[in-house]
């Protein structure tokens, strides 16, 4: 007899992961499939859903089989995360009429005027900043824009809803996605048609609300087991963000602080209540449990500035996180400002562009990727000074940071980060922290896991990895009040541009 686990698959910005899992929470296998994100305007972030189902197939079917030859089993449920903020155009039957545009796009730009100017009540129910890569800015953006393609949509789903519908023929939005999308009353937990009116846009594109916290939402039907090489009939989970499912698989409770760092990187705070900090740059959306939110504060460009960093100067990845590791280096070579498609916390400027600032010759390619790393570091600590700005006299900050994430694995890398973050750093042996939290979720559909065995035993332990060295960390605190007179004129370059 087979033995039950779990398949969760993560619909990543750059790629998809599948993992499975057994009962227990332990990873038995995973996998990993690339797509393209092109950006054929600057400013432009897209991606082919069909190239997404490509990358599933590919690597839930490769995960499916180690688990099988390695431990004997086959998954009995599927649970889904994803990329946050984006926006499919989908036929009735679910097929994408566009390209996806991503988080990572700016070119709804010109959309946020009509947000800003919705009411104080209905800006407060949105509770949170304004950003161009959310799903309303950018449905807006196609309502424009692409009149034909908006009139033939009949779904406007977020990415990982997409595939859900792809996996199960019906479709739905859940609340961790939904609260991020500013067509959400967030407090309220369910959509703003009030918002939504406003704005000019059709309330029938949102697709009916699920519970995030492990409901099902549907069968695996037999088309798309038989491209996953999996039974028909298992049942298939509402799954949750991305970012929700990261923190649900990698342990985080109420108290602690975590940076993630991918893609882009997110200090995360996860709460008892819904307490918006729209004004100072920090995001507020539900968590994947039955009651829970979390605040984040979130730097666009960190693997993304430090992938076109390597690209640029044509090293490796290898090269790139070497560069950290030399003593003696704090305090010199030219500082990075990594923004180079805009920011969210704390400037909320989609505008905002980045730089090299205090080149010499003494510079070389070294101090450039040394550059960029502590310029990413810089991003991170902007977003958690803002987390963390206006914490209640009862509470105290962070003893430590918990670290997660595929870009936080070099030595050198991490001791960085705790000297420019300045806390120590606990690392969640999790490094695929989404597609676990997927899983559990999958687990928890199908009746295997309960909420209580998530947060209790099966939560993974977290260990000191880096602590920030103190001539280091006052050498980088001076830097960083640099980093943020940059930050400054260039957001004043801008302004005058504008």
């Amino acid at each position: 007899m087979t033995a039950a686990c779990t398949l969760g698959l993560d619909l990543g910005t750059s790629s998809a992961k599948a993992v499975v899992t057994d009962t227990g929470g332990r990873v038995l296998a995973q996998a990993t499939a690339g797509y393209a994100v092109t950006s054929t305007t600057p400013g432009y972030a897209e991606s082919d859903p069909a190239e997404w189902w490509s990358a599933v197939t590919a690597c839930a079917r490769e995960a499916v089989d180690t688990a099988g030859h390695m431990a004997g089993v086959r998954p009995s449920a599927i649970g889904l995360s994803g990329q946050m903020h984006g926006l499919v155009m989908a036929s009735a039957d679910g097929r994408a009429l566009r390209p996806a545009l991503l988080w990572a796009d700016s070119r709804a730009t010109g959309s946020l005027r009509a947000y800003r100017h919705l009411g104080p009540q209905a800006l407060a129910r949105l509770a949170n900043p304004l950003a161009p890569g959310m799903t309303g800015p950018l449905l807006m953006w196609v309502a424009e824009h692409e009149p034909g393609t908006y009139r033939a949509a009949r779904w406007a789903p977020a990415p990982k809803d997409w595939l859900r519908a792809r996996l199960t023929g019906e479709i739905h939005a859940e609340p961790s996605d939904a609260s991020a999308s500013l067509l959400y009353d967030v407090p309220g937990d369910r959509w703003d048609l009030e918002v939504v009116g406003a704005l000019g846009l059709d309330a029938g594109l949102l697709a009916p609300l699920l519970p995030s916290a492990g409901a099902p939402a549907g069968h695996l039907t037999a088309r798309a087991a038989d491209e996953l090489g999996l039974p028909a009939g298992i049942p298939v989970a509402a799954g949750a963000g991305d970012t929700a499912a990261a923190t649900l698989g990698s342990g985080i409770g109420l108290g602690e602080v975590q940076v993630t760092i991918g893609t882009g990187a997110q200090v995360i705070r996860p709460l008892a209540r819904a307490v918006s900090r729209a004004d100072d740059g920090v995001h507020l959306y539900r968590s994947a449990t039955p009651a829970g939110w979390y605040q984040m504060g979130a730097t666009l460009s960190a693997g993304l500035s430090l992938n076109w960093v390597r690209e640029v100067m044509n090293a490796s990845w290898a090269e790139l996180y070497a560069s950290a590791d030399p003593p003696g280096r704090a305090g010199q070579g030219p500082i990075f400002v990594p923004h180079l498609s805009g920011e969210r916390t704390p400037y909320c400027d989609p505008a905002l562009r980045g730089s090299w600032t205090g080149l010499s010759l003494a510079d070389d390619r070294a101090s450039l990727l040394r550059g960029a790393l502590e310029g990413v570091a810089f991003a991170i600590r902007d977003a958690l000074d803002a987390l963390l700005g206006e914490l209640p006299s009862s509470e105290q900050g962070p003893p430590h940071l918990r670290l997660a994430g595929g870009g936080t694995l070099a030595v050198g890398w991490r001791q960085l980060l705790a000297d420019v973050l300045g806390l120590p750093l606990y690392a969640v042996d999790m490094p695929a922290a989404s597609g676990r939290g997927a899983a559990l979720l999958g687990a928890v559909a199908a009746g295997l896991l309960s909420f209580d065995d998530i947060a209790g035993p099966l939560a993974p332990p977290a260990s000191l990895v880096a602590e920030p060295d103190p001539a280091t960390a006052a050498s980088h605190a001076e830097r960083y009040a640099r980093f943020r007179h940059i930050v400054s004129a260039l957001q004043s370059e801008e302004e005058g541009a504008a």
